[in-house]
């Protein structure tokens, strides 16, 4: 059962660009909250693999040439000097460089002289969803890729390359693989949503609560912050599949078909999740809309079993003087006058609720 928490208002996404209006192209706004780059290195062939933390971005240029694949991590953007630095080993464009550092960049392809560029959208979701950049560079013999913080899905993939690596001996495979890790990773990200959702729509049929459309809402919010995501992530894996890029061979644009037909499933889903949540809030206003009548019905009984109680004990709350008129309700005198009256009215009740009873009204 999803315990009730407090959220926090949502943040909308910035829209304006880290450099000031009219900055130079190319210049690197770094956020002043960005942690410090922590890079780590990972060189290997068919044979063996080396893995390094990198203190001197320097050091980066003893590996390069001298293995098949190289694959440079970095985790925090807190740094312009050694951001640059990396731009100038892998000789990378500024224009690149700036996109690296600028949040929120929409997925997308760009081929360079020397390399190939992507950024795309890495999923977290713990309480709600959010999404951090991920850029790649893909080289001949290298792939570079830059993390806003710390913690990726890449971990079942650096397993493979220390035990299991004659398929990954290809810099385009690796960065395959890599884009492949981040989509499937959606799937257990989705497998929880599902999960919110069936128990979201038990909670509803048991008792439609008030802050149940709130986490509706923010279940939908984060269905649509994932479909932001993946969206743009099928066009840019569309495009390295139909374009001619020389750095992806044949043998690595089938894979990249494949991890394609994923980002279609993927949105397939989140579009059905959507279409539950809609079918939630209208299953939340049909549950809270028959509560609301069942009130209603057994307060009308209510109401209307009273109204010839009322009637009677107005009747004999006028209390005309019997001696001026023996017509004035003679029945005041009367010895069994007064409980013959409360019996009258128990009839009526009765009466009426077997009635009630018999068409439904009350009652199974």
């Amino acid at each position: 059962m999803i315990t009730r928490t407090k959220r926090r208002r949502k943040r909308r996404p910035r829209i304006s660009p880290s450099t000031a209006p009219g900055a130079s192209p190319g210049t690197l706004a770094i956020d002043p909250a960005a942690p410090p780059p922590a890079i780590s290195l990972i060189a290997y062939d068919a044979e063996k693999v080396v893995e390094a933390k990198i203190e001197n971005p320097g050091d980066i240029k003893l590996y390069l040439g001298q293995w098949p694949v190289i694959w440079v991590n970095v985790d925090g953007l807190g740094s312009a000097e050694t951001i640059e630095t990396l731009g100038t080993i892998f000789n990378l464009h500024r224009l690149s460089l700036e996109d690296v550092v600028s949040m929120n960049q929409r997925p997308k392809i760009e081929e360079f002289e020397t390399y190939t560029f992507v950024v795309a959208r890495m999923a977290h979701f713990e309480e709600s969803f959010h999404a951090e950049q991920l850029s790649l560079f893909l080289g001949a013999n290298f792939v570079l890729t830059f993390q806003e913080h710390t913690g990726d899905c890449f971990q079942p993939l650096r397993r493979r390359i220390r035990e299991s690596r004659n398929s990954l001996v290809n810099a385009d495979y690796l960065a395959y693989a890599i884009l492949d890790a981040l989509v499937d990773d959606l799937f257990p990200i989705l497998e929880r949503v599902g999960e919110r959702l069936d128990e979201l729509e038990e909670e509803i049929s048991k008792s439609p609560d008030v802050d149940l459309v709130t986490r509706i809402h923010h279940t939908r919010h984060d269905l649509i912050a994932l479909r932001r995501t993946v969206w743009p992530i099928r066009d840019v894996l569309n495009s390295m599949v139909r374009d001619p890029i020389p750095l992806i061979s044949d043998k690595t644009r089938t894979y990249l078909r494949d991890c394609y037909d994923h980002t279609v499933r993927i949105i397939d889903i989140v579009e059905t999740y959507r279409d539950i949540t809609t079918g939630l809030i209208e299953f939340y206003q049909s549950m809270v809309s028959n509560r609301m009548n069942e009130i209603m019905k057994v307060l009308t009984v209510i109401a209307t079993v009273f109204i010839p109680l009322t009637f009677v004990a107005g009747v004999y709350g006028m209390n005309f003087n019997t001696a001026v008129s023996p017509l004035n309700m003679p029945e005041l005198n009367w010895y069994w006058g007064y409980p013959m009256t409360l019996g009258v009215m128990t009839v009526i009740v009765l009466v009426m609720s077997v009635y009630f009873r018999r068409k439904g009204w009350i009652g199974a």
